[in-house]
């Protein structure tokens, strides 16, 4: 076991911990950033294969680093985790992969101790806190599933359809994932959407052009006191195909179903079907168990006020979905969320740091 001192400590090498390492290195704060994956790409590569990002390219870059190709292309999963890394690389920052980091404690000097799954122990007056939500995804529980006798997924478990071909699977979800997911599937099984609400598809290209050209002002950027009651559900960006999909019956959406019995679901009407696999495109909570010793969540949520804990000196959140704004955990907000953060924490632990030293 080995102990040192860094300044601030950044755990999550993704877009996040990416984009905290860059704000606060450009306030003169040496950050040390620690990745649990081989490479500092985030969650990126673990995703499904045909995923691409809802905004093109020329929408989806970090500060400083242009998104390659074709600015109105919507990059692929593997785009995006190059892009990543090629990132990092370009940052004069420390980053340490196949790191995990096993608890945050309070220093009873002042100051935070990181502790890792190996062993090592890090002083640091700071710590962002930026490991995403991937490895944590939300799966609801309904009546009879522990019994289900097909299969039940989460999308963070989805790669392709390869392993569905003839199957009856029903995706639960209605997000952007969700209604991607279950057209992929369309193509090689009987696909059911089943959602709570109503999808609500949106022109990808209303007028020949990708919407976000629209929303340069900010619309996914807006506050979202300003936005959240102007949305009754999630909206789905259609490039054109999903809505085609579910008009000519390549795809339906029903409301969601109530139950699993054995083999089947039971849908609102009382009639029950088999199903072979429900995928559940539910979405993620955060990542952040390595913070229990630090009484800084609540039910496993962070206490804070747009990424900046209320519960400890110190320590900030970059990453979080719906910190800030519609767009906080996206590759084109993430970076505006690190510099609200990062301003007040490095004046903290420049004052702090020769304390915790």
């Amino acid at each position: 076991m080995t102990t040192i001192s860094h300044p601030l400590v950044i755990i999550g090498g993704g877009q996040s911990g990416l984009a905290a390492a860059r704000e606060a290195q450009r306030r003169g704060v040496r950050p040390l950033v620690l990745e649990a994956r081989d490479r500092p790409s985030g969650s990126w590569p673990d995703y499904y294969d045909s995923l691409r990002l809802f905004s093109p390219a020329r929408f989806s870059a970090m500060p400083d680093a242009t998104f390659p190709g074709d600015p109105d292309h919507y990059p692929s999963r593997d785009e995006v985790t190059e892009y990543l890394t090629s990132y990092a690389d370009r940052l004069d920052v420390e980053i340490r992969t196949s790191v995990r980091v096993a608890a945050v404690s309070a220093r009873p000097g002042g100051g935070f101790l990181v502790s890792t799954v190996g062993g090592d122990e890090i002083e640091t007056a700071g710590v962002v806190a930026a490991s995403g939500s991937f490895d944590n995804p939300y799966l609801p529980l309904l009546a009879g599933q522990d019994q289900f006798q097909g299969r039940i997924l989460h999308a963070a478990d989805f790669r392709s359809p390869a392993a569905h071909v003839g199957e009856r699977v029903v995706v639960v979800g209605g997000g952007n994932s969700a209604v991607q997911i279950a057209y992929d599937l369309a193509a090689v099984a009987t696909t059911t959407i089943a959602s709570r609400s109503p999808l609500q598809l949106v022109a990808q290209q209303p007028d020949g052009r990708d919407i976000h050209h629209r929303l340069t002002a900010g619309f996914d950027d807006f506050p979202l006191e300003w936005l959240a009651p102007l949305l009754t559900s999630t909206l789905v960006l259609d490039p054109g195909k999903y809505g085609a999909a579910l008009n000519t019956g390549v795809m339906d959406r029903r409301p969601m179903f109530t139950a699993f019995d054995a083999d089947t679901v039971v849908w609102p009407d009382g009639s029950r079907e088999h199903v072979d696999t429900v995928v559940f495109a539910t979405g993620y909570r955060p990542n952040l168990d390595y913070l229990e010793p630090l009484s800084a969540l609540q039910n496993g949520m962070p206490v804070h006020v747009g990424g900046i804990s209320t519960t400890h000196p110190g320590l900030a959140y970059t990453g979080l979905e719906l910190q800030r704004s519609f767009a906080s955990n996206t590759l084109r907000g993430v970076s505006r969320d690190a510099a609200h953060v990062l301003g007040p924490l490095s004046a903290h632990v420049r004052g702090a740091y020769t304390a915790v030293a």
